[in-house]
């Protein structure tokens, strides 16, 4: 990840040079000389464009001394005469601008390579960072920073090479030319007026930096609003708060567009400010040049030459205001994007981890701990193993540490003492790769991506066959199901399954888990979020899945694990019981007391 190795900077001033140097090596990457060459043959049209605009404005004086009969000693330019002068000059243009296209034809490649390596280095990030980095971000807001830090990219890519740098040299060029054409005066002059024009352009960009960054805040919380308000969508319908979330869209929307009020009226002084800095300088130049023609030290040709100069100082002069604008704003869509990539992955690989090998698939917590807070520990030195192809099931009270045994499990995250294996190979030192693919997971809501039933499915192992997704499909008993939809397999299901019903999304999700034929099974509350007849449908396709496997069931319901071979009890973070159903029924403790409680909760339902 290149691009992310010298982002060490804290925040500061220097913020926007340490982005720069960042993006440098995307467009001259290492070990990529064809890329290199590239860039330098684009560098290279450029400055043959830049050299023959500033040369432009000779052959237009030479043309009008001819015309005027004025300058006959010239120079050898006049023997063209006035149509050949006039014909070169087109011509001039013409190529100035064929090899400005012809930089853009070779450098396109580049940016848009570049562009695509550091958006899949993103994105990659953001899969990499813990389960810990993700409960705490809005997706909203995320999506927004990455959309415009990637645009950021393209632009500063795009503009850093082919618009500072020849605006920097247009402007030396123009400055000598005008030099050795008319005299050191005009150079003082022009020179000034260049120098007010970019003290004034970058001052004001600065503070317009600001209001940026204001604008940027306020669209991202609208944005996370409006989100939300739509992920929430039957919530909202349930308790009638259409008007209660357009009014909070609204107030976000209102702060936004008092930012960006402010930031078009800065704008407005920016562009007006420039103008009379540029105005005033070339009324002074061609005043000048009024009274060389006055005083016969000048030609008319040399006037219009001028005055061809200052209109060429103008238009990049113009175009370095937009510049450093889009840039500096670039910068700031770019520098939330980079804190991104700067934020530390949790859980990471040891360099010499190695692949899971499993066996049988036997699961052993030993004496594990864990806490998310250090203040708040959450598991105590937990001992329990699961024999490979047996079910071992979890129950206890909301808060006991149940569920965060799956995530420590899948390594969401890392424990804080004790050890998790698996066939006797610490989870710490296996990739996380090999150890995702040995696990598969049921949860008590699964969430579908939005397409269609067969590409839901098929995500359990990629490249599968339909016919082997028909047969998952059957061992999830919703192959019927399926089949009763008019377009069968190709049905979409919605954003996040919504179209599916609770227990047809469980079907669905099992069918998936069972295509990637786990030899490790983790259910967690796989069916409390479904009514009594469903559930015993999900039962019976999740009793399906488990053959051959081993299975740990994370429930609440104790009716769902009455036939798991060992039950663990957990309260506070601690096993309190353990045993077959039977055994903790006739022990007459925890166990035994939840079962009565939510039997009596069923009589009376």
């Amino acid at each position: 990840m290149r691009g992310r190795q010298k982002l060490t900077t804290t925040k500061g001033p220097n913020d926007g040079w340490a982005v720069i140097r960042a993006v440098v090596p995307y467009f001259w990457p290492k070990g990529k000389p064809d890329v290199k060459i590239r860039v330098a043959v684009a560098l290279g049209f450029l400055f043959l464009a830049k050299f023959i605009t500033t040369m432009t404005p000779f052959l237009y004086k030479a043309a009008v001394d001819q015309l005027a009969g004025e300058g006959v000693e010239a120079g050898w330019m006049l023997g063209f005469g006035a149509i050949g002068l006039t014909v070169a000059y087109g011509m001039a243009r013409l190529m100035s601008n064929g090899f400005q296209q012809l930089r853009d034809v070779l450098f396109a490649p580049v940016a848009q390579s570049a562009l695509r390596q550091l958006a899949l280095e993103t994105f990659n990030h953001i899969h990499a960072l813990s389960m810990r980095y993700h409960l705490t971000r809005k997706t909203g807001g995320l999506s927004r920073i990455i959309e415009r830090g990637v645009k950021g990219v393209a632009f500063l890519l795009r503009f850093l090479v082919f618009s500072i740098a020849p605006l920097a040299l247009e402007l030396a060029m123009i400055l000598v030319a005008l030099a050795f054409a008319v005299g050191p005066q005009f150079l003082v002059v022009v020179a000034a007026v260049i120098v007010a024009y970019v003290i004034f352009t970058f001052k004001v960009t600065e503070w317009r930096v600001q209001l940026r960054k204001e604008m940027n805040d306020q669209d991202t919380d609208a944005n996370q609003k409006a989100i939300d308000s739509l992920l929430n969508f039957e919530t909202v319908k349930y308790f009638a708060a259409e008007r209660l979330e357009a009014d909070r869209y609204d107030v976000a929307m209102a702060k936004y567009e008092r930012a960006a009020v402010r930031t078009a009226n800065s704008l407005a002084f920016l562009n007006f400010g420039q103008s009379l800095i540029i105005t005033t300088g070339l009324v002074a130049v061609m005043v000048m040049a009024v009274v060389g023609v006055g005083n016969g030290t000048m030609t008319v040709g040399d006037f219009v030459m001028v005055n061809a100069f200052m209109i060429q100082i103008t238009m990049p002069l113009n175009f370095l205001g937009t510049v450093y604008r889009e840039i500096r704003q670039s910068l700031v869509d770019m520098e939330q994007m980079f804190d991104l990539l700067r934020q530390p992955a949790e859980v990471l690989d040891r360099p010499d981890a190695s692949a899971l090998a499993v066996g049988g698939g036997t699961v052993t917590l030993d004496a594990l701990q864990f806490s998310y807070d250090p203040e708040r520990p959450i598991l105590h030195g937990l001992d329990i193993e699961v024999p490979a192809g047996k079910t071992l099931a979890i129950v206890g009270p909301s808060g006991s540490g149940k569920s965060t045994i799956g995530r420590l499990l899948f390594r969401f995250y890392d424990v804080t003492g004790g050890a998790l294996r698996i066939d006797g190979q610490d989870i710490r030192d296996i990739t996380q790769d090999s150890l995702h693919r040995a696990i598969g997971v049921v949860p008590q809501d699964t969430v579908l991506f939005n397409d269609t039933i067969r590409y839901n499915i098929a995500y359990g192992r990629e490249g599968a066959s339909f016919e082997e997704i028909v047969a998952a499909a059957k061992q999830a008993r919703i192959h019927d199901f399926v089949q009763s939809l008019p377009d069968g397999y190709e049905t979409q299901v919605g954003e996040r399954g919504l179209k599916l019903s609770g227990g047809e999304k469980q079907r669905v999700g099992i069918a998936r888990t069972l295509l990637k034929d786990p030899p490790i099974l983790l259910l967690d509350e796989a069916t409390s979020a479904l009514d009594t007849r469903t559930e015993r449908d999900i039962l019976d396709a999740l009793k399906e899945a488990g053959k051959g496997r081993t299975v740990i069931t994370i429930a609440h319901r104790l009716s769902t694990v009455a036939d798991a071979d060992e039950i663990v009890v957990l309260e506070a973070g601690k096993v309190v019981e353990r045993g077959t159903h039977e055994q903790l029924l006739n022990a007459h403790g925890s166990y035994a007391a939840m079962w009565a409680a939510q039997a009596e909760d069923r009589e009376a339902a």
